[in-house]
């Protein structure tokens, strides 16, 4: 029993990292590649909902220390997010981020990346004749 248990244990330890982070960014870099953008949505939202779910888990983590299996249900929950059948990432943005969003009004950027000032500041010099 104790090699079995021993087994589980480092088998448990592997699980959260390769579910919650090396699957979804070698999944995020094949997306990145790909000509489909249906992939890229997945894989932002996702990127989005599990950052919520650290900054959660950093406020409460004095409170999640003492609910047995907190870390089993996460993983149960990242695994939705990630896999393909469900694509619970995509269906938590568009059904409460997005309505969040909407809701209150936020103003978001467009055309925000690194670049994008460089852009904006280019176009302007363009206009007035600047090069």
């Amino acid at each position: 029993m104790g090699k079995t248990w021993a087994l589980i244990t480092h088998l448990h330890a592997l699980a959260g990292p390769s579910l919650t982070l090396i699957y979804p960014l070698y999944a995020s870099i094949c997306a990145m590649e790909s000509t489909s953008k249906l992939d890229d949505g997945q894989w932002l939202a996702y990127w989005i909902i599990y950052s919520f779910l650290a900054l959660f888990e950093m406020a409460a983590e004095r409170v999640l220390y003492w609910i047995p299996l907190w870390y089993e249900v996460k993983l149960l929950f990242v695994a939705w997010l990630v896999l393909p059948q469900f694509r619970g990432a995509s269906f938590i943005y568009d059904k409460f981020v997005r309505e969040q969003i909407r809701k209150h009004g936020v103003k978001l950027h467009h055309g925000h990346g690194h670049d994008a000032g460089h852009a904006v500041h280019v176009l302007r010099a363009e206009h007035h004749g600047v090069h």
